[in-house]
């Protein structure tokens, strides 16, 4: 109900450049067209899945955090939030939220797990509607510390290019002293890897799709605004605390998405 084949979907697009099989043809033709322009296109994807998942096994394993509220959170995959954090501490809470139709029919899934795993349907784009949605409200406790994620969300706002920051502002604000915010994003690299960026992000906002902005460092760090940065910062994806020594070269897609954390005060 509500799903259209014929409108390319974020979280559909995002389940083809991982390989998943929750998608349409109309789907299909973002990722053809933008691996066009790079080859190696797909890899936006599975850099931000990397991270996503080497973030979550750092907030529960070191901060003490047990609240999650993970936006925009797209289809089920392997290693969703959930999945990696209460392995590590089982009494985590995990709301996620996305206004996806697809998403929200695989999602009932998600709420067979465990009676710890939430699923709501909210504009991720609007604080408010967020923040006060009844489940989020009912499974958070806003006065202790969440782990807020935005993982490959904020690219896709379309508008005014200063409303990720403002509305990143409205979700820091309500967070309490402690909390930790992850956010992965498109990122122009501002060196010979700039072209590239610049032509995907080209495809992706004249794609059936209609959006996928590339910002540069200091743009991206606006997000976090007064964040304490956890170390080491904002850097590419695949730079963030990998899972081991780097063997082989990054490819020129691999330099165009980034991630950090940050901690509030």
């Amino acid at each position: 109900m509500g799903v259209d084949p014929t409108r390319a979907s974020i979280a559909r697009v995002y389940d083809a450049f991982l390989n998943g099989k929750d998608n349409y043809e109309i789907d299909r033709e973002v990722l053809r067209g933008v691996q066009k322009k790079a080859p190696e296109a797909q890899d936006l994807a599975t850099e931000n899945r990397g991270f996503l998942i080497r973030a979550c096994r750092f907030l529960a394993a070191q901060t003490g955090v047990t609240q999650y509220l993970d936006l925009g959170s797209g289809l089920p995959t392997a290693e969703n939030t959930h999945q990696v954090v209460q392995r590590l501490v089982p009494e985590s809470t995990v709301v996620y939220v996305d206004n996806d139709p697809v998403v929200l029919a695989h999602g009932r899934a998600l709420l067979e797990e465990n009676d710890l795993t939430h699923l709501t349907s909210a504009d991720i784009f609007k604080p408010r509607e967020v923040l006060e949605n009844a489940d989020v409200r009912a499974n958070l406790d806003f006065s202790q510390p969440v782990a807020l994620l935005q993982a490959g969300t904020l690219h896709h706002h379309v508008g005014d290019p200063d409303e990720p920051a403002r509305i990143m502002r409205e979700y820091i604000d309500a967070l309490a002293p402690g909390s930790y915010v992850v956010i992965s994003h498109f990122l122009d690299p501002e060196n010979e890897h700039s072209a590239v960026a610049r032509k995907m992000e080209d495809v992706f906002v004249h794609s059936p799709m209609g959006s996928g902005t590339f910002r540069t460092h200091d743009e991206l760090m606006e997000l976090f605004g007064d964040l304490e940065m956890v170390p080491p910062g904002l850097i590419r994806c695949a730079d963030w605390w990998p899972d081991g020594p780097r063997i082989k070269p990054l490819n020129q897609v691999q330099h165009c998405i980034a991630g950090g954390i940050g901690r509030k005060k």
